[in-house]
């Protein structure tokens, strides 16, 4: 069992990412993967569109830039596959086949992949004209011929994008001539593709090449026959797969497909779980919107480390009296108010501490607790919220609400999440 600031689910490009952050942060970080480091994007042959490389370069050399960058910064590998991720309060667990680790944040990011086909020669050949990917390969392919495999709407999408680079593109579709299963929108503009071939009522069957894609078996479902399509590379897509069985039974909350659903700082449905990479739920899935998250969730967990610190030592540890007000600079109401609260606490020589809390800047805690209006003034004693007040209130109020706190002498570091408040005695309801 090993202690982190963060512990990083995956090593692609989103965990790589993120690793490097948060290690240059000086948080102490680890990076669980139980493969070789990069992910998808380690398996590309050849990446040209990934900033700052105009030549182009390697999946693999790409990735292991990242790795080498993390690791510069302090970050520490360990080969491990996670098993479940559990969370009480500040306390993150990770349990993987080789060991346990605890952690203040975890950065999910472990990855999808594509749904194969399982035929033979898909997985000899894929990164050598297998390519699951059209916006990172197409331009390999300009004015050669590839076969597609898929209908839906991701499908049709690529098989328009792939033909502004291909000589002809042949779409293999197990359905009868003219039925796809995307939406009809995407489908007249596929119909309308003078480059996309179209195979109905069909599937593939063997992918063959000598080191390089050759040809495709392609049988009739109607007839059985089948016949052989010279061919240079192999576009499929029948969807994706995100890697995350071992979230089922944990907190984080998933969709419907099982991908990690997340907001705008890549916060998870725990406090302090981050989601990035293919793994969310996002638009679009590629090597540079995986650093994108990653970029995001390392910063917005770096704060939240502090945040949460700087919270247990001036709040949750203390054994005194504290007052918690959450303001705002845009509330004329919270500007006023301040002065008066600072007086107060200034002329209480006593030990009553005064925590000022930004709500723009820190929404989290205040969604913690539940506030929402400012300026709200939580009385804390021994680590637990025993009263609130709501908006400007008077000095006696506020009086009232440093009485309460005697008496409630609570173990130091109480959980705020689980924090008791005395409701109906002073104004406003208790935390959510």
């Amino acid at each position: 069992m090993t202690d982190y600031d963060v512990v990083v689910v995956g090593a692609g490009p989103g965990g790589l990412t993120a690793a490097m952050y948060t290690a240059r942060a000086r948080l102490r970080t680890a990076v669980l993967e139980k493969g070789r480091v990069g992910g998808q994007a380690a398996t590309t042959e050849e990446i040209e569109n990934y900033p700052g490389f105009p030549e182009g370069t390697t999946g693999p050399e790409l990735m292991e830039r990242f790795a080498a960058q993390a690791r510069r910064f302090g970050a520490e590998f360990i080969r491990d596959e996670a098993l479940s991720l559990s969370a009480d309060g500040m306390t993150k667990v990770v349990r993987g086949k080789a060991g346990t680790y605890f952690a203040k944040v975890v950065i999910l990011a472990p990855g999808a992949e594509p749904r194969p086909l399982g035929i033979k020669g898909e997985r000899a050949l894929r990164g050598k004209g297998v390519s699951y990917c059209a916006t990172c390969d197409a331009d390999l392919y300009t004015d050669l011929d590839v076969v597609i495999v898929g209908n839906g709407d991701a499908a049709l999408e690529e098989a328009i994008y792939l033909a502004r680079f291909v000589n002809k593109a042949s779409m293999v579709v197990v359905h009868d001539e003219g039925v796809v299963d995307a939406t009809r929108v995407i489908a007249e503009r596929a119909f309308a593709e003078p480059k996309l071939d179209w195979v109905w009522n069909s599937v593939l069957e063997e992918i063959v090449g000598d080191g390089l894609v050759e040809r495709v078996r392609i049988r009739n479902l109607k007839t059985g026959a089948a016949a052989d399509l010279p061919c240079h590379g192999v576009f499929i897509f029948v969807g994706t797969i995100p890697k995350t069985g071992f979230l089922k039974d944990g907190p984080v909350e998933l969709d419907a497909q099982g991908y990690i659903k997340a907001g705008e700082l890549m916060e998870t449905s725990v406090d302090g779980v981050y989601a990035v990479g293919d793994a969310r739920g996002k638009y679009l899935r590629q090597v540079v919107t995986a650093a994108g998250d990653a970029a995001t969730a390392a910063v917005a967990a770096e704060r939240y480390v502090h945040e949460e610190e700087s919270f247990r030592l001036q709040v949750l540890d203390q054994v005194g009296p504290v007052f918690v007000a959450f303001w705002s600079p845009a509330s004329q109401e919270a500007l006023a108010f301040m002065p008066v609260l600072e007086t107060f606490a200034s002329g209480h020589a006593d030990g009553l501490r005064l925590v000022k809390i930004d709500t723009y800047k820190n929404r989290r805690m205040a969604e913690r607790y539940g506030v929402q209006t400012v300026p709200t003034t939580l009385a804390f004693a021994g680590g637990r919220a025993v009263a609130r007040l709501e908006g400007a209130v008077s000095a006696a109020a506020l009086a009232a609400a440093l009485q309460e706190t005697v008496g409630h002498r609570a173990p130091q570091g109480g959980e705020p999440r689980d924090a008791a408040v005395r409701q109906g005695e002073l104004r406003g309801p208790g935390p959510g």
